[in-house]
């Protein structure tokens, strides 16, 4: 089968690359003459059925090209950020990128399934309560511009399935665990920080329970999804829900080194991602911290993947498990000692 891989040159996307080739799949790759290849094979020297696309979902044209001929898409592309200078870039990716996916597929008669990487920042918090894949937004507020555009997006997919367009959506949580150290990766971050000294304590109380999904579970649940997910169906690939105080004391445990012994205040550490904030509108950089990041941990994102697990065979790994596979990675990066 001929796939196509929007967001291939990502964290996600580019493991998921891998899986599919591994699984006898010829795959596709769409990306930016600008994009970092560094996690892909090399068409030139791979023996295995993998070609690049250059392009971008935002330019219509070159996504219908590098559509043509392909039976699947796995629709991973997003920009996954907490905060940009330009919050429009939020919509015209993870929006508009969708939209010209969903109406390429209407032009193209190859196509007999599009599994969309959804979020479940497009379901919104879940204070209070464990959801599933009824859950809806509330829309009542947005931590970040990241979490409205998802939102947006999940409206216009849900859509497209009432109208016939063959899509699976799924939606991965807090994805986690070897490959690109991008802001994708968000515990690597963290994990890089509590070891480098730069994150002393807990964050906060640390008690709101996040949904934790390893990477290499969530890339198995994809493919589970194109194998056997049903066209206009929700699938939660997330993974065991746990507190970052926990996240943090298991690490502690794994490398055998103190726990944190003191909480830092959220207001504190907005404070902090405010200056940073502050610093990159004069130098570019994008910050490591920033206000609408803090705003997510003020929440619980607690999610479960009883369905998947069900229908598609999705088998996370607990949280302790994938942290004894990370850890060692990122100390074999010389980014963390231990």
């Amino acid at each position: 089968m001929k796939i196509l891989v929007t967001g291939a040159s990502g964290y996600l996307g580019g493991r998921l690359c891998h899986a599919l080739l591994l699984k006898g799949h010829a795959v596709r790759a769409l990306v930016r003459p600008t994009s970092d290849l560094s996690s892909l094979p090399s068409p030139s020297t791979s023996q295995l059925p993998f070609q690049l696309a250059y392009g971008d979902v935002t330019d219509y044209r070159s996504l219908l090209d590098a559509i043509s001929g392909c039976h699947v898409i796995f629709h991973a592309a997003a920009v996954v950020e907490a905060w940009l200078p330009d919050p429009s870039k939020f919509f015209a990716v993870n929006v508009e990128g969708l939209k010209n996916v969903i109406q390429a597929v209407k032009e193209t008669v190859s196509i007999e399934k599009i599994i969309y990487t959804s979020s479940i920042f497009a379901l919104g918090p879940t204070d209070g309560y464990i959801a599933d894949e009824k859950q809806v937004h509330q829309e009542s507020f947005f931590c970040t511009e990241y979490e409205k555009s998802k939102a947006a997006a999940d409206k216009i997919a849900i859509q497209a399935a009432s109208e016939g367009v063959p899509i699976v959506m799924v939606y991965p949580g807090f994805v986690y665990g070897p490959g690109k150290l991008t802001n994708g990766n968000v515990v690597a971050t963290l994990l890089i920080r509590r070891f480098s000294g730069l994150l002393p304590g807990y964050i906060g109380n640390g008690n709101n329970k996040i949904s934790f999904s390893q990477v290499d579970d969530v890339v198995e649940g994809h493919i589970a999804a194109m194998d056997k997910g049903q066209p206009g169906e929700r699938y939660l690939l997330t993974g065991e829900n746990a507190s970052l105080k926990y996240l943090f004391d298991i690490a502690a445990i794994i490398t055998k080194t103190n726990r944190p012994w003191f909480s830092i205040p959220l207001g504190l550490i907005a404070a902090h991602g405010w200056v940073m904030v502050q610093f990159c509108r004069i130098t570019g950089k994008l910050p490591v911290v920033s206000p609408p990041a803090v705003n997510v941990f003020r929440h619980q994102w607690a999610y479960s993947c009883e369905k998947a697990k069900v229908e598609l065979g999705y088998n996370p790994r607990s949280l302790k498990e994938g942290l004894e596979e990370m850890l060692p990675w990122l100390k074999s990066l010389g980014v963390i000692q231990y």
